[in-house]
């Protein structure tokens, strides 16, 4: 009996990742059909090349119309619509804050003499700047 035990428990050891694993991506993949299956035209997706687009029509069973552009429609494979994303939400240029001129960062000064290193306020050293003709 107990030669038979050792053997069982790596067995199991084994089996329970694999099992695990096996459930785990089953339900991505349904995850994911239900995902191609409940597309609607107005939906916008993002490609697996990373192409965001509205649904345009949606349908075929194997394939999909994707608007990229105004105005521009492709045919794609429904498998390559990775995921859906939130709509894009435009911001009119009257609404953005513009910078404060007090918000500006002024670059330190550089002290600078001859013959000595020049050093910025910070304290990081510099070279001093190269003098052509003297020897």
């Amino acid at each position: 009996m107990n030669q038979l035990l050792l053997p069982l428990l790596l067995m199991l050891v084994v089996a329970i990742p694999l099992v695990m694993g096996t459930r785990k991506q089953k339900k991505a993949a349904a995850a994911q059909q239900e995902l191609l299956s409940s597309l609607a035209p107005g939906d916008r997706v993002m490609t697996t090349s990373g192409l965001y687009a509205s649904v345009a029509d949606a349908s075929a069973d194997t394939t999909i119309d994707l608007e990229i552009a105004p105005g521009v429609v492709t045919t794609w494979l429904r498998q390559a619509v990775r995921e859906k994303v939130e709509p894009v939400v435009e911001t009119d240029v009257d609404d953005v804050d513009t910078l404060d001129d007090e918000a500006v960062v002024e670059e330190p000064a550089i002290e600078s003499k001859d013959d000595e290193r020049v050093e910025e306020k910070s304290g990081a050293q510099i070279a001093p700047p190269l003098e052509h003709g003297k020897k």
